[in-house]
C-alpha cells in the first residue's frame, strides 16, 4: 500500500536520527556484528546505545540487556543480529515497544528462494507494516550519516558533505566509505538496502531526491520491485539534483548473481535504458566509473561548459586526450592568437605544440614552471570553459609546486580544472588536489568521461525545464 510522501519522508528521516539504538544479538566477541557498535562509538553516537544479549551483564562498558522489552526506556532504531530462525520475536517485540525502525542485517529470507524463507520475510513484513514500523534489509548494513553520527563501519569520515548513496550491497558502500573522502565526496545520507522486503530504492530516491542535505544521489541498483514507481522517483530526484546509478543484472550472468546476492528482480537492458534516459540517470558501469562521475559531480561546478583546453607534457597522452574529449562530444577550445603568442614565450620550440592540446614538452617536468604559466595562461582565455592538466613532476618538491600553484590558479580564474596522472608515477598528491575541489583521474579518458556526463545531464535538466 502507498503511503503519502510527506508520511514516507518523515518516517525515513526519523530512522537517519534515531535518539535511541538497540543492537540486538549483539556479540561479546571480535565478530561481525560487533562491527555496529564499534561504528557508533567510533562516530560518536550522540544518543542512547542499548546492547541485547541474554548472556551479557555488560559489552565494553555498556550495559546489555536480556531482551528489548527489559530496556526501561524507549528505542527509536533496532539492529537486528540475530540468526533468521530467532528473529520473528524479536520482530514482534519491536513492534510492541513502537521501535519506529529496524536494520534487519541477518540474512536467510526470500532471496534463499524457498517456501520457508519466503513466508518467514513475508511474516515479518506483515507485522512491521500493522505497528508502522519500517524494516530496511534482510541483509542489508543499513544507515551511516555523519551529520547524526549513526554508521555501519568503523572508520568513516565524520564530515558531512552532500553526496547521498543507496545501494542494494553491503560490501560496496563501506568501500565507498573509505574511497570516498580521498576523492573529495562527503555523505550527507548513505543506505545499504539488502533484500528491500520493505523500504526500497524508490523509496529511498524519493526521500533523498526532497533533501536538503543531499545534492547529489548516487545509486548502486541491483534489482527494481516496482519500475513505473521507480521511474516517477528517478524523475522527480532527477529534475532536482544529479542522480548517477549504476544498474547491474543486465547480462544473464550478472543477472542470476544479483538474484542469488538479494534475491532482485534485474530486467532487461532495454527496458532499463529506457527508464534511466527518460528519467534523466547518469549512468555508469563498474566502481571506478562510480566514483569517478560522483568525483565529478562532487567537484565540478554545475554545468561547467564543454570548451576544454588540454595542457600535457606527454606528446602522447595529450593526443589521446584529444580523441577522448572528440568522443565524449566535448569541444577542443579554440585557443585566442593571444594565448598563443604568450605560450610561445616559455614553451620550448622543440617537441611541442602552442595549439590546443598545448604540448609543453618533457622539459616541463623538470621546470614545473613551464606547466604553471601555462596553465595561468591558459586560463584566462575567454574560449576555454575547462583545464586538464596531463603531468606530474619527477620530485615530491615539484610535485608540491605543481599542486600548490593548480590549487592558486583554480581559486585566482575561477575556472574548473581537472589533474589527469601520468601511468606508472607517483599519485600520492591526488588527495591534496580532492579535498581542494579539483578532480584528479587516472586517466584522460576517464577525465573526459566524466565531465561528458555532468555537461550532459545539465544539458538534459535544462532541455526539461524550458518552458514550452
Amino acid at each position: 500500500m502507498r503511503i503519502p510522501q510527506d508520511k514516507l519522508i518523515s518516517q525515513i528521516n526519523s530512522l537517519f536520527n534515531p535518539r535511541s539504538i538497540a543492537i540486538v544479538g549483539l556479540p561479546r566477541g571480535l565478530k561481525a556484528g560487533k562491527l555496529f557498535l564499534l561504528a557508533l562509538l567510533d562516530q560518536g553516537y550522540p544518543g542512547e546505545i542499548y546492547p541485547v544479549n541474554p548472556k551479557a551483564e555488560e559489552i565494553d562498558g555498556l550495559k546489555s540487556y536480556p531482551s528489548l522489552s527489559a530496556i526501561p526506556n524507549p528505542v527509536d532504531l533496532a539492529i537486528i543480529l540475530t540468526p533468521h530462525k530467532i528473529t520473528l520475536p524479536v520482530i514482534k517485540e519491536c513492534a510492541e515497544k513502537g521501535v519506529k525502525g529496524v536494520v534487519l542485517f541477518t540474512a536467510g529470507y526470500k532471496e534463499t528462494g524457498t517456501d520457508e524463507g519466503s513466508n518467514r520475510e513475508q511474516e515479518i513484513v506483515r507485522i512491521a507494516q500493522s505497528a508502522g514500523m519500517r524494516i530496511i534489509g534482510p541483509n542489508g548494513m543499513g544507515l551511516y550519516s555523519p551529520k547524526t553520527g549513526i554508521s555501519f563501519f568503523p572508520q568513516l569520515s565524520k564530515e558531512p558533505g552532500t553526496v547521498g548513496i543507496i545501494s542494494h550491497s553491503g560490501s560496496l558502500t563501506n568501500i565507498l566509505g573509505y574511497v570516498a573522502p580521498k576523492k573529495g565526496i562527503r555523505f550527507s545520507k548513505v543506505v545499504s538496502l539488502g533484500n528491500e522486503c520493505d523500504l526500497n530504492s524508490a523509496d529511498f530516491l524519493e526521500y533523498l531526491g526532497n533533501d536538503s542535505d543531499t545534492q547529489l544521489i548516487g545509486a548502486y541498483v541491483e534489482g527494481i520491485k516496482d519500475g513505473s514507481r521507480f521511474f516517477r522517483a528517478l524523475k522527480n530526484a532527477s529534475f532536482e539534483k544529479p542522480v548517477v546509478i549504476w544498474k547491474v543484472g543486465l547480462t544473464p550472468e550478472g543477472s542470476q548473481a544479483a538474484v542469488s546476492h538479494t534475491g532482485a528482480m534485474t530486467g532487461t537492458v532495454d527496458i532499463w535504458k529506457g527508464i534511466a534516459k527518460q528519467g534523466g540517470a547518469v549512468q555508469v558501469v563498474g566502481i571506478e566509473e562510480w566514483i569517478d562521475t560522483l568525483m565529478a559531480f562532487s567537484l565540478l561546478p554545475i554545468d561547467p561548459g564543454n570548451r576544454v583546453a588540454i595542457i600535457s607534457g606527454p606528446g602522447g597522452l595529450a593526443v589521446s586526450a584529444a580523441e577522448a574529449c572528440g568522443r565524449e562530444k566535448l569541444k577542443l577550445a579554440e585557443l585566442l592568437p593571444k594565448t598563443r603568442k604568450i605560450l610561445a614565450e616559455f614553451v620550448p620550440d622543440t617537441g611541442t605544440s602552442l595549439k590546443n592540446p598545448v604540448d609543453v614538452g618533457l622539459t616541463a617536468s623538470l621546470d614545473m614552471d613551464i606547466y604553471i604559466e601555462a596553465a595561468r595562461t591558459v586560463a584566462k582565455d575567454p574560449n576555454v570553459d575547462i583545464i586538464t592538466m596531463i603531468g606530474v613532476g619527477f620530485s615530491d618538491e615539484t610535485n608540491k609546486k605543481y599542486t600548490d600553484a593548480m590549487i592558486q590558479a583554480r581559486k585566482e580564474f575561477n575556472k574548473p580544472f581537472m589533474i589527469v596522472n601520468v601511468p606508472g608515477l607517483n599519485s600520492e598528491f591526488a588527495e591534496t588536489f580532492c579535498n581542494a575541489g579539483i578532480p584528479f583521474f587516472e586517466s584522460a579518458e576517464r577525465a573526459m568521461k566524466s565531465c561528458a556526463k555532468l555537461v550532459r545531464y545539465y544539458r538534459w535538466l535544462q532541455r526539461i525545464k524550458k518552458p514550452s
